[in-house]
């Protein structure tokens, strides 16, 4: 029998339960929105040419597909961690459980230091920063990142609060780009044929497939809604239709803004640019020299948007999982009065500000080689968070379809099953062509997970175990004082 000694400090050790329907769609919205769109269409165009809209269609198929399992899982389990708390409970492999995290830690961490290096060139453009003042630059990320970090310890509603805002924000350069489109097809800038037009080279079905292993990566993010599954208010009820609903407006807005970028420029100068080329078109009535700088604010409050998110959710995996005994139980304290994860927080902050000095120190070393020569290391990071996303995605259906029938109430959702099984094969589908087409990402995978093998052993063999059951519901004693007079209520 639990005493009431104890229930205070589970009670005092939960994560503050404030986050509304209507601020976790737009939470979805935000991060899936992100700076994925910004920067990828002309790379997806490149691929696939100017029906390049239908492997955005295809990716925001599979990913909404993938969404309905989370969803069915999150109505279950609403905790934090997300995808290895699924995992955890369908294999009861402390090893698996322990890869996933890794994984998953490993994307976000790449993902955060990637669209820092988004986030400072797009601000170098604005302020006349000179992106070959590398130090400069990321000194920039830096503070880029702290600032995130710093929102983030603040508090969650705080930071859901700011994700709405931005949203708004970054939807509007969004909207900017749709209204161009219309404008060039009212002049008849590109023929609608162009629609529908392949590159020259391979099939079709190549082209879009290619095009997907990009655009996919423009609709990842939704999972980082399921780790603040614990800090949401009545969640059996505001998941499924805040998650689902999120991706389907993201997804409709990517393919709005697709055909609108065919529309209004040519595909071999929309081809592996920005949608900053698309405003360069003059098509808008505000000249383009100011629109530039508007566009440029925007983008920059997209990157952040989607910081704000990836920071939230590596925090809330180490926090969860430190519950779970699957990392250091330091991962689960949580700030006496402002009840975030100060700790996850923090060291997250300092892992990508490593990854940051080291990219930058990596760069200066290869100042005098040729460019083609040069190790793009935020690249090379953000292709592996594609696979390593690709593969947990495929693996979290599968947990969905082994839990059925377990941990079931009214309020459960429950998602299509022969939907499910498309969706898994459609992630495997894009992962392996995307290993296949990039192999070398082969030997980085190879290395993140030698990485986790010897923490997995480090926590086996020195961790500190707690006594007792230590189950999703089950607090670390030790995560707040129980003494401490100033706390939140959930």
């Amino acid at each position: 029998m639990t005493t009431p000694a104890v229930e205070d400090v589970q009670r005092h050790s939960e994560l503050k339960r404030s986050i509304t329907g209507k601020q976790l769609y737009f939470y979805v919205v935000g991060d899936v929105l992100g700076s994925g769109i910004y920067v990828l269409v002309g790379l997806v165009a490149a691929a696939v040419g100017g029906a390049f809209w239908m492997a955005f269609l295809a990716g925001v198929a599979i990913a909404a597909i993938t969404g309905l399992a989370y969803a069915e899982l999150v109505t279950k389990y609403p905790q934090a961690a997300g995808a290895s708390l699924y995992i955890n409970k369908a294999f009861r492999s402390p090893l698996l459980t322990f890869f996933i995290t890794i994984c998953m830690l490993s994307a976000n961490m790449a993902a955060v230091g990637s669209l820092a290096s988004g986030f400072v060139r797009y601000f170098s453009g604005v302020v006349g920063l000179s992106e070959e003042s590398i130090w400069g630059a990321t000194v920039v990320a830096l503070v880029f990142v702290g600032i995130i970090t710093v929102i983030n310890l603040i508090g969650i509603t705080e930071s859901v609060v700011a994700n709405v805002v931005m949203t708004f924000i970054e939807l509007t350069g969004l909207v900017i780009v749709v209204i161009i489109g219309v404008i060039a097809l009212v002049e008849g800038v590109n023929s609608p044929s162009v629609l529908l037009q392949f590159s020259a080279e391979g099939s079709p079905v190549i082209a879009v497939l290619a095009g997907v292993s990009l655009a996919f990566f423009a609709m990842t993010g939704f999972e980082n809604a399921a780790n603040v599954a614990e800090e949401t208010i009545n969640p059996s009820r505001a998941f499924p239709r805040a998650l689902i609903g999120g991706m389907l407006t993201a997804g409709v807005v990517y393919v709005l803004v697709s055909i609108a970028a065919a529309l209004a420029l040519p595909i071999d100068v929309l081809a592996g640019n920005t949608l900053l080329e698309v405003i360069r078109a003059d098509l808008f009535f505000i000249p383009a020299t100011i629109m530039i700088v508007v566009f440029g604010l925007i983008a920059m409050v997209a990157i952040s948007n989607t910081t704000l998110v990836t920071v939230v959710a590596q925090s809330r995996i180490l926090y969860g999982m430190a519950r779970e005994d699957v990392v250091p139980s330091v991962f689960a304290k949580v700030h006496p009065t402002r009840r975030s994860p100060y700790v996850a927080l923090l060291f997250g902050a300092a892992v990508v500000g490593a990854l940051l000095v080291i990219g930058a120190a990596i760069r200066a070393s290869q100042a005098g080689l040729p460019e083609e020569q040069q190790l793009d290391v935020v690249d090379r990071l953000a292709t592996i968070t594609v696979v390593f996303l690709l593969f947990i995605y495929a693996l979290v259906i599968v947990a969905c379809l082994k839990l059925r029938g377990q941990d079931e109430t009214s309020d459960t959702y429950r998602a299509s099953t022969p939907l499910l099984v498309i969706g898994m094969l459609g992630n495997l589908a894009v992962l392996a062509y995307t290993l296949i087409d990039d192999p070398a990402a082969l030997l980085w995978v190879a290395g993140l997970l030698a990485v986790g093998l010897v923490l997995f052993l480090a926590e086996k063999f020195f961790g500190h175990k707690k006594d007792g059951p230590r189950g999703p519901g089950a607090a670390d004693p030790q995560a707040v004082d129980p003494s401490s007079s100033t706390h939140q209520e959930i």
